[in-house]
């Protein structure tokens, strides 16, 4: 059983920049991938960005288009997505979760643990 624990998020305007990070307290991670998703009002969820623990490659949604940046810090067992350039699409909660691999298809039935997620709001 893993907890996540994701902290960041808030509101910004269209063009700036968000950091949102996901934490997994006292749990080896090696045969993990964290994956982000995100849901806006009345839309379905969608992959936002995967990393795979132990190699440290990771995917992107096609939206993405080289905005956000997915990372890990071992140390701390801590994934995180810097977020630049963003849009109000970009608006949702966003969630991350563990799955023993990364989807390509970014299927969250795949995802066994999830956090609670953060808002993300990007408005003028």
């Amino acid at each position: 059983q893993l907890k996540l624990v994701e902290s960041g998020g808030g509101s910004v305007q269209p063009g700036g920049s968000l950091k949102i990070s996901c934490e997994v307290p006292g749990s080896p991670l090696d045969y993990y991938a964290i994956g982000w998703f995100r849901q806006a009002p009345g839309k379905e969820r969608e992959g936002v960005s995967c990393i795979r623990w132990k190699t440290g490659g990771a995917q992107y949604g096609d939206f993405v288009k080289g905005r956000f940046t997915i990372s890990k810090d071992n140390a701390k067992n801590r994934v995180d997505l810097q977020m630049d350039k963003l849009e109000p699409e970009d608006t949702g909660v966003y969630s991350c979760a563990a799955a023993y691999y990364c989807p390509s298809s970014f299927d969250w039935h795949e995802f066994l643990y999830w956090g609670q997620g953060t808002q993300i709001t990007v408005s003028s």
